[in-house]
């Protein structure tokens, strides 16, 4: 006699860590759309004042795009077992994640000192918001690094697991990305 049920294919589990990150991802990249749509229209409606983005910003930029390279190569590191090169390659990205951040601020400061404030035109204020916001979601992501570098060092190497150090680099690389886009948009709209 023969099995007439028809069988089921076989199910694809999600991992609620990473729906998580991109639903969080998601909301990102709703939040700076909104941020670089009300900066379109506000500069569309005039008293709109241009200032030059400091120098430093560019240098800024090249930090956290070498940043994801270096997680990058960690994280392969990490994945042929190769525990000392994938200490060398997160902290450098840890390295250049806080470079970045503290560019940010000598930039911020820059900008004080030429009396572009957050205050001030209503163009300053933007550029301020969008920029400042950015540096919070640099500054989780390298939050989120010290954690898994830590966790990583405690952990026996057998219980280490890769899926954490995946999920942080999606986040890492989308913020690098989403950088890298503001940054261009603030260029080419000032």
């Amino acid at each position: 006699m023969q099995n007439d049920t028809p069988k089921q294919a076989p199910t694809r589990k999600v991992n609620p860590q990473k729906f998580a990150m991109w639903f969080a991802i998601g909301s990102i990249t709703l939040t700076f759309a909104g941020f670089t749509s009300a900066y379109l229209v506000r500069q569309g409606q005039g008293m709109w004042e241009a200032f030059e983005m400091p120098a430093i910003f560019y240098y800024s930029t090249i930090a956290i795009l070498i940043s994801s390279l270096t997680y990058l190569l960690g994280l392969k590191a990490f994945k042929k077992e190769q525990y000392g090169n994938y200490n060398i390659m997160m902290l450098l990205t840890l390295a250049l994640g806080i470079t970045f951040m503290v560019l940010q601020f000598m930039g911020f400061k820059e900008l004080y000192a030429q009396n572009i404030r957050i205050n001030g035109n209503v163009s300053n204020s933007f550029f301020f918001v969008i920029a400042g916001a950015h540096l919070l979601h640099i500054l989780g992501g390298v939050v989120a690094l010290i954690i898994v570098l830590i966790r990583n060092a405690v952990i026996a190497k057998e219980k280490r697991k890769v899926i954490g150090l995946e999920i942080l680099g999606t986040y890492w690389h989308f913020i690098d990305i989403l950088w890298l886009y503001l940054f261009i948009f603030l260029m080419m709209n000032r």
